[in-house]
Order: structure tokens, then C-alpha cells, then sequence
């Protein structure tokens, strides 16, 4: 019954696309702005929502889920028709007079599957570029993030052309129903492993797929930096939304003695956000279910706790967490954390550091926190990761100027503004050639010696 019902949801949405339903420019910007109105108009049951499933205070939510969401609506609203303007090509001589332009056109029938950390920004965000491109759209929310998902059920129809766009609910039985069927585009945001999986489904209809992964991201530290400043950054960075971020600084990599110095300040900037007990903190989230839980107890004693270390599994709360003297081969450095659990791994030397990222996969965030120009000479140069950031973590990935996506294990593709644009859309070259005068004659047969030195001359 599921597979049938995803059959007809695709069927449905394909028949309103190809009646071009979704390709005016006026109806692009007609449902960005609906989607905003919702967002104001109904904050309240979707801060409920984030608050029941990952316990997100309201002021943390609006930062980190709608202040994104309706930054990338505005920036997109202020630009579409320039980005959609048909682009004059420029043509070599060979193919004069002909004119040629680049015009962008919508994909079709996109699906877009959120992950649970950032249920509503995640769905939401890659579904402001696919609208914006002109598609119509499937949002799949998490199930792991039940009452978001719910919340989004329910409040997107309300706003958005039902015609266009629409909500499928479910685990893993949906999804797998709805990858079965021929798509123009799936955007995924979520594990490598579960990547994989849509990559291979992807590929029975050569559908273009965009995944948004994760990785560890290192967050270099130096001596000499202001390492209260950074420990205070990479705090924030780290225990926002209890660690469950997929630009959160992974571990700490930090070089010779800022190693023991920065354990005290990480400490510090702990108790300053959170207090002495996190756990009574309104400010501070929780761990998304039981598993996860037990996933990252589990690696509580990979380290020396210098902070932290507490938990309880009822409330599925596991208090913000750094360790030190950790192995470079425990188990917590061979997985993305994703959770409060913060090791500092030290290294002898910038070389050192380096040779330390490199030997890992390519992580989606580079963090260094270093007054070294050339420190960051040498890590824009011989590092690669999905972006590269110094002195703040995590906020950069927030400018929807700014291309976000992975490399590597850490992902393919990448969005926001623009580039949100490109991903939901294929640049279509129109190429206008004239017929009189018929220039093209030179390279017809029969190749005379002239023919044949023209041509040369020309190509």
C-alpha cells in the first residue's frame, strides 16, 4: 500500500510540473513568501515541537532553525530574478553570427529527506531552493524527530500550493517506497551510511543526487591565539544543540602546550554557558533517543573527563563533556560523535596537525583558531575539507552567500543562495544559430585545398 501511495504522489506532482504549474517566476516568489508567513505565524507549535523532541530552548531554536530558514528566504527573494535572468554567452568566431544564452530551467519532481538534529531548518532550507528553482517538492521529515515531523505535516499544506508540494511522513518503509520511484533530483542530509543507500537506489534511474554529510571536524588550536576566546567558540560550537550538529567541532587538534592550557577554559566556558549543573539548564538540549544515548556513554572513558561526564538516560541528558589524553586511535576518534563529548587530541607541531588531518577522511568543517598567517597559508593549501574557517565555528555555515556542502566522505553537492539554485536547476545552453548567411558552408564536403586551409585557420 505504501508503494502505491508514493507512486501516485510522484504521478501527481509530475502531472502539475509538466503543466508548468511551478515555472513562473511570480509563483516561485509567491510560495517563498507563504513559507515565510508560516514560519512567524505559527512559531509557537514549531518551537514546541523542537522543544519535545531534542528539548531545543526557544532562543537556541530561533538562532539555529528559523533564523537560518528565513535569512535564505530573504537573500533568495532579493536575487531570484537576477539569478534566473538568461545569461549571454559569449561564442568563438567559428560560430559566427550566432547568438548563444545559458537559461536556467527547473529539474521536475525533487525529494528532500531531513535528518533529526535540525528537523525543521533542514527540511526547510534545501526546500527554498527547490521552490525558488521552480520545482515541485516531496519533505520527508525525520521520523526520529516525531512532533516536527507532525508539525510540518500539517502546517505545510496549509500554506503551500498542495498542488506543488508535499509532506510523506514514515521511516523506513516510506522512504525506501518513495526512492523506488523515478525522481529529477534527492537531496539528503544525514549519515554516509544511509548516503550510500540513496546513491544506490538513485542510480537504477540516474536520478543527480545531493548529500549533505557529516565527518569529524577538527578544530586546530595554537599557542598564541587567546585560548579563553576559542575555548568559549569552540564550547558554543560544540554543546549547541547538545553536540548533535553536523559542523560541530568534532574534536579539539591542539599544538604543543596549548594542549594543557586550553583543558581550563573549555572548562570554564562550560560552566560560564551552562552553569555547574547543566542538567538545570534551560539553555541546554538533549540527546535525540536511547540509542544515541548508549552510543555515547559508551565512549565516556576514552579520556581523562576534565569536565562534565555526567548523564542520565531518562532524561536522556549527558552533561557537555571534554576529554583529554585521548589516544588518536580510540574508539571515539574513529566516528563522527555527534554529541556532547569533546576530545583534545595534542600534536607535537603544525606539521604534525596537518599530517593529522590528512590522514583522515575529508571532514565537512576545518576549525583553526591561530594568529599565524602562515598557519592559515598552510591549511587553506594543504588541507581539504568541506569549508575551512578561522576563529569561528559552526556560525559561517549560517551566510546563505556562502556555498555549503561536503568533500569526500563529508559529501556531494552544496546549497544555499545561488548555489541552491544551480542544485535545483540544470543550465540549459540555447544555442541560436542563423541560417542566412549560411556561414557553415566552409566546413561542408566536398574539402577542397582551400576548404581544408580555411578550416584550419579557423578551429
Amino acid at each position: 500500500m505504501t508503494n502505491i501511495i508514493e507512486v501516485t504522489t510522484v504521478a501527481r506532482l509530475r502531472a502539475a510540473f509538466d503543466a508548468n504549474l511551478t515555472k513562473p517566476l511570480a509563483w516561485r516568489r509567491g510560495q517563498l513568501q507563504a513559507l515565510r508567513r508560516m514560519l512567524t505565524e505559527q512559531a509557537g507549535p514549531l518551537q514546541q515541537a523542537l522543544h519535545a523532541d531534542l528539548g531545543k530552548n526557544p532562543t537556541e531554536a530561533y538562532i539555529t532553525e528559523f533564523s537560518l530558514v528565513l535569512n535564505e528566504i530573504d537573500h533568495t527573494l532579493n536575487h531570484l530574478k537576477q539569478w534566473l535572468r538568461p545569461k549571454r554567452t559569449p561564442l568563438p568566431a567559428h560560430l559566427q553570427p550566432a547568438r548563444a544564452r545559458q537559461v536556467r530551467e527547473p529539474l521536475g519532481v525533487v525529494l528532500i529527506i531531513a535528518p533529526w538534529n535540525y528537523p525543521m531548518q533542514l527540511a526547510l532550507g534545501p526546500l527554498v531552493g527547490a521552490l525558488a528553482a521552480g520545482n515541485c517538492v516531496i519533505v520527508k521529515p525525520s521520523e526520529l524527530a516525531p512532533a516536527t515531523s507532525a508539525a510540518l505535516a500539517h502546517l505545510l499544506p496549509r500554506y503551500l500550493d498542495g498542488r506543488a508540494v508535499t509532506v510523506v511522513e514514515g521511516g523506513v518503509p516510506e522512504t525506501t517506497a518513495l526512492l523506488e520511484q523515478r525522481l529529477d533530483h534527492i537531496f539528503y542530509t544525514g549519515n554516509g551510511t544511509v548516503g550510500r543507500i540513496i546513491m544506490t537506489a538513485a542510480a537504477k534511474h540516474l536520478t543527480p543526487v545531493t548529500l549533505e554529510l557529516g565527518g569529524k571536524s577538527p578544530a586546530l588550536v595554537e599557542p598564541g591565539a587567546d585560548l579563553a576566546a576559542a575555548a568559549r567558540r569552540i564550547a558554543w560550537g560544540k554543546f549547541l544543540n547538545a553536540g548533535q550538529t553536523c559542523v560541530a567541532p568534532d574534536y579539539v587538534l591542539a599544538v604543543g602546550d596549548a594542549a594543557d592550557a586550553i583543558e581550563g577554559h573549555l572548562a570554564a566556558a562550560v560552566h560560564t554557558m551552562y552553569g555547574q549543573d547543566p542538567a538545570r539548564s534551560a539553555d541546554y538540549g538533549r540527546v535525540i533517543n536511547d540509542r544515541h544515548f548508549t552510543r555515547l556513554t559508551a565512549l565516556l572513558d576514552n579520556g581523562r573527563i576534565v569536565v562534565g561526564g555526567d548523564h542520565d538516560r531518562a532524561a536522556r541528558y549527558i552533561a557537555p563533556t571534554v576529554l583529554a589524553d585521548v589516544a588518536p586511535d580510540a574508539p571515539i576518534m574513529r566516528e563522527e560523535i555527534f554529541g556532547p563529548v569533546l576530545p583534545i587530541i595534542g600534536v607535537r607541531d603544525l606539521d604534525a596537525a596537518i599530517a593529522f588531518i590528512n590522514e583522515r577522511d575529508k571532514a565537512l568543517a576545518v576549525y583553526a583558531f591561530t594568529v599565524s598567517a602562515h598557519t592559515k597559508r598552510r591549511l587553506t593549501t594543504e588541507t581539504s575539507s568541506g569549508s575551512l574557517s578561522f576563529g569561528l565555528p559552526v556560525a559561517p555555515t549560517t551566510a546563505p552567500s556562502l556555498p555549503f556542502g561536503g568533500v569526500g566522505e563529508s559529501g556531494l553537492g552544496r546549497y544555499h543562495g545561488e548555489h541552491s539554485i544551480d542544485t535545483f536547476s540544470h543550465v540549459k545552453p540555447v544555442f541560436d544559430g542563423l541560417l542566412t548567411p549560411d556561414a557553415m558552408r566552409v566546413i561542408y564536403p566536398p574539402y577542397t585545398r582551400f576548404k581544408k586551409r580555411l578550416v584550419r585557420s579557423l578551429l
